[in-house]
């Protein structure tokens, strides 16, 4: 790779990184995970960077990556879907109402399948169309309208739970 090409990568890098994560941070729920896959995504696009980036296809590309690693990793790992309990995990300090609205929708998303996770997170976090997303996950446009609506229902429902549990706890009930 010539210095003009490391370059335009290191920009990219650079100016990409923090999306990167956070999209894998909420699609696998896990920082460590999700620096690391950020990681190995980087790795594979620059070892084909002058492919893609001829191409005009860099962010297409590097999304694309990123989710089928993230999706492959849940996958290996066994973990199709969580449980989301009464008990609220170990947490640290509070941060305001932003922070714990963040946290229940970061759990309530844990408790999807995968690649309804994903669909959601391609479709409302990255806001991009049907067709971009079936292209990312490698699926029919289809697939991705149904894996939408029953992730969105499922959220739903898990947030629905967990806004009675709240109530409860609280005594409002």
């Amino acid at each position: 790779m010539g210095t003009d090409e490391e370059a335009e990568f290191r920009a990219f890098v650079a100016g990409r990184s923090l999306a990167l994560w956070r999209q894998a941070y909420v699609m696998c729920g896990d920082r460590h995970l999700a620096e690391d896959l950020v990681q190995m995504t980087l790795a594979k696009v620059y070892s084909r960077w002058r492919r893609i980036r001829q191409r005009g296809a860099v962010e297409a590309y590097t999304r694309k990556v990123l989710t089928r690693m993230c999706l492959g990793q849940l996958r290996s790992r066994g973990r199709r879907r969580e449980d989301v309990s009464a008990d609220p995990p170990d947490r640290g300090a509070a941060g305001g109402p932003q922070v714990e609205e963040r946290m229940v929708l970061m759990d309530a998303l844990r408790a999807l399948a995968p690649r309804q996770r994903a669909v959601l997170v391609l479709r409302f976090w990255e806001d991009l169309s049907v067709e971009e997303t079936a292209a990312v996950m490698g699926c029919a446009a289809g697939t991705v309208k149904s894996q939408s609506a029953r992730g969105l229902v499922r959220l739903r429902e898990v947030l629905g739970a967990t806004e009675e549990l709240l109530l409860v706890g609280k005594g409002t009930r």
